[in-house]
């Protein structure tokens, strides 16, 4: 279990963390709001007809060890002054994952969101509409995180790019003499005969069923690559190099950097 954030509801901090990849947000936090015993507010709830329904169907859906025969027992016995649920028994009996029992000084009960939400309807419609909408806030930060994720992740292997040694084979195909005696029309053909080995004109007439241009199609290794190359482009125009020499520097570079992409093992942009 992981603690992937807190939200603040009106004064209420409620945990939320991370078990098996999984959002589950803190039952305890939220009763404390109806009563100082916890435990107590969330085994009423749990002794509810309505809610042993939801929490039934719930696992029906999402969980294929659930047993369906212990929770069709707690269904019949709810309603008896006698009937009392916690949330062990109910994960205890019904292999249950919705709902978890941590114990510990840190520990507590926690519910997948969904099932969080309407137990925070039950404790207060008012209630419920804030914990949702600091639940939205909390995602929406962390897919901005993911995002700064992602961009330090390409900068980490664009730095492994200008500093790795290049060994093994090569990727793409070495330009022929023939190719560096064209003068081409645009620079962006020059990066493609770099790269791919063939201008736009040329992967077009072989590609006729196909719209756009082979950097529509090309693996994020090779976007990479020909990013690094437009900047390197620009600096030996403004150096003033004539277009045969920078294919053929392009095509060098091309070579080195895609042979040390393809070795680049478990690369993981969003962690």
């Amino acid at each position: 279990m992981k603690k992937s954030g807190e939200l603040d509801v009106r004064g209420t901090l409620v945990r939320v963390v991370k078990i098996g990849g999984e959002d589950y947000v803190c039952l305890t936090d939220m009763a404390k709001l109806r009563s100082e015993d916890p435990s107590f507010t969330i085994n009423h709830w749990m002794r509810n007809r309505m809610t042993i329904e939801y929490l039934g169907l719930w696992e029906t859906l999402y969980n294929p060890d659930f047993k369906p025969a212990e929770f069709g027992r707690f269904r019949e016995q709810c309603g008896l002054n006698t009937f009392v649920l916690s949330p062990t028994k109910w994960i205890m009996a019904t292999n249950a994952i919705g709902i978890v029992a941590q114990a510990g000084r840190h520990g507590g009960t926690f519910a997948r969101n969904d099932i969080a939400f309407k137990f925070a309807a039950w404790l207060s419609v008012e209630f419920e509409l804030y914990l949702v909408k600091e639940f939205q806030r909390l995602k929406a930060k962390e897919q901005e995180l993911l995002g700064w994720s992602a961009k330090r992740e390409l900068a980490k292997i664009n730095y492994r790019i200008h500093t790795d040694a290049i060994k093994g084979n090569l990727i793409p195909a070495q330009v022929s003499r023939a190719q560096m005696n064209i003068i081409y029309a645009s620079e962006a053909d020059v990066l493609n005969v770099a790269l791919f080995g063939m201008t736009h004109r040329q992967w077009q007439a072989a590609n006729p069923e196909l719209e756009g241009n082979q950097r529509d199609y090309a693996t994020i290794d090779q976007l990479i690559c020909i990013s690094n190359m437009e900047n390197i482009n620009a600096v030996m125009i403004n150096d003033g190099i004539p277009q045969p020499q920078r294919l053929k520097k392009l095509n060098e570079i091309a070579i080195q950097q895609m042979r040390i992409l393809s070795e680049v093992e478990g690369r993981k942009f969003l962690k």
